[in-house]
């Protein structure tokens, strides 16, 4: 088998192959280590490419096949993890300056979870610094670049993991949501996001940008394959005081679940939203179709304090960073400015080590924390979310699931809304609330734009589950994913 057709089999597929002994994960790796390396210059998803270390951990799980050993599920995957899973002995730079040299004692949960599935690891991949934006330009490091449009954004923050698997650098990839942001990635590169449950997956060694928010899940070319990275990485990690001790389902199997009657909910306020691009309201309502045509109801809900999402979720994160990223210091580990001070020292690494954007984030944490505004904006913030949860809830009591555009736009030009941070915000306008209220969130390819003044572009459905019923989600997902072929589209020069 030669590495265009290994690179362009799903994980779950590769996995077979090797556990049949019909492909050797070292081949595996090769051939995705091989596709990386040419899409790095014009992509740059990769922050590192660990090929050496993937070779032989290939050649591992080769061995230990020869020998009759069992192999996981995820065996000989090639997967790329962003840059804010420690990963021990490995450089996390978390897209900062910061950390630009550090070098972590330990592994993060999920690099260990995906070991021991079998998963090889080929590199960390880009990101936003501290996974603060929406299109991968908050970086000292090279922007990344959409694979379907290279004079385009691959969204953010975890823009890095999206490109590498739309481009075949890698089988699978990981991310984290804090507002959307594996979600909205995954909308821009025609993938599948998957933002679990709030404490359904450890946070344990992934750097902490708003731990209320934060969460870890996969990012991946079908609904299937994020069923079997889910299962991986899901559970009970005792090393994490916020992770659920919850049974962990068969969310693969959950994929063949029946649909007939199941209820689609839709709050058609979230469709006049000025910034809706008329593409994706066209690509949202045929979405909506081929889930009628499956059997799906689709019923009107209403979620009234949604419109409140965005500045509740900005002063919520903002404080919650400020008070996160106060241990970047320059004394205990990452990089130090030279200073003759301590004062110096503090004031030059943390002026000098973070970017434009993870300042003003700081400052404004700073702002809403102080005495005198702390009820006014941190505290209404925080009841706002007990609102925003509460309709939820009521939500739910009529339908299995709620469904919205991910982005209100395609992908939108590198440099185009660099300058305005509020037009970015509002990017996230459709995913906030579901990381607000902790609930599982899956964004699945639902069409592409067909606007003449930019190439056609891929465009996100959204779906919302209640909290635990990722199955569910998973189900209705893979029913819309029967009846298209979003999905199967390659960018215009992959998967070669």
């Amino acid at each position: 088998m030669d590495h265009h057709a290994i690179r362009s089999l799903r994980a779950r597929e590769l996995a077979v192959l090797v556990q049949r002994g019909s492909v050797t994960a070292e081949r595996v790796a090769a051939a995705f280590v091989e596709r990386a390396e040419q899409t790095q210059t014009s992509c740059a998803a990769f922050q590192q490419l660990t090929a050496e270390s993937a070779l032989a951990a290939a050649r591992e799980i080769d061995q230990r096949r020869r020998a009759g050993q069992p192999l996981g599920p995820l065996a000989g995957v090639p997967v790329g993890l962003k840059d804010n899973f420690v990963t021990r002995n490995i450089t996390t730079t978390c897209g900062s300056r910061i950390l630009s040299d550090w070098l972590p004692p330990y592994d993060s949960t999920h690099a260990l979870r995906l070991r021991q599935a079998d998963a090889v690891m080929i590199g960390k991949l880009a990101m936003d610094e501290f996974a603060m934006g929406s299109s991968n330009e908050n970086t000292p490091f090279a922007a990344v670049r959409n694979p379907w449009a290279l004079d385009h954004v691959p969204g953010g923050s975890s823009g890095g993991s999206a490109a590498a698997v739309a481009a075949r650098g890698c089988a699978l990839s990981l991310g984290s949501d804090t507002g959307g942001s594996i979600r909205q990635p995954a909308s821009f590169c025609g993938l599948v996001g998957l933002k679990p449950t709030y404490g359904r997956v450890s946070r344990r060694g992934m750097i902490a940008f708003a731990s209320s928010l934060d969460q870890a899940g996969p990012m991946t070319q079908d609904v299937r394959d994020a069923a079997i990275a889910l299962g991986v990485l899901a559970g009970r990690d005792p090393d994490d005081a916020t992770s659920l001790d919850a049974e962990v389902p068969d969310y693969v199997a959950a994929c063949d679940r029946r649909v007939v009657g199941k209820k689609v909910g839709i709050d058609r306020a979230t469709l006049d939203h000025d910034g809706l691009d008329p593409e994706v309201r066209r690509a949202f309502e045929a979405s909506i179709d081929v889930l009628r045509g499956r059997g799906v109801e689709i019923v009107e809900v209403t979620l009234p304090h949604l419109d409140l999402g965005i500045p509740t979720y900005y002063a919520l994160c903002m404080a919650e960073s400020a008070s996160n990223l106060a241990r970047y210091d320059g004394v205990r580990y990452g990089w130090r400015a030279e200073a003759d001070t301590l004062a110096q020292l503090y004031d030059q690494t943390r002026a000098l080590g973070f970017g434009a954007e993870v300042k003003r984030r700081i400052m404004l944490g700073n702002f809403v924390l102080r005495a005198a505004q702390y009820r006014e904006y941190y505290g209404q913030a925080l009841r706002v979310r007990q609102l925003i949860t509460r309709g939820y809830e009521q939500a739910f009591a009529r339908c299995d699931a709620i469904a919205s555009p991910t982005s209100p736009v395609p992908a939108f030009r590198l440099g185009e809304r660099a300058r305005d941070p509020v037009s970015m915000y509002l990017a996230d306008i459709y995913t906030v609330g579901a990381n607000l209220a902790g609930l599982p969130a899956i964004s699945i390819p639902g069409g592409f734009s067909l606007a003449r003044d930019r190439p056609p572009l891929p465009i996100g459905f959204q779906l919302v589950g209640a909290r635990l019923e990722e199955p569910t989600l998973l189900a209705i997902a893979a029913a819309h994913e029967a009846d298209t072929t979003w999905h199967l589209q390659s960018p215009p020069k992959g998967p070669a």
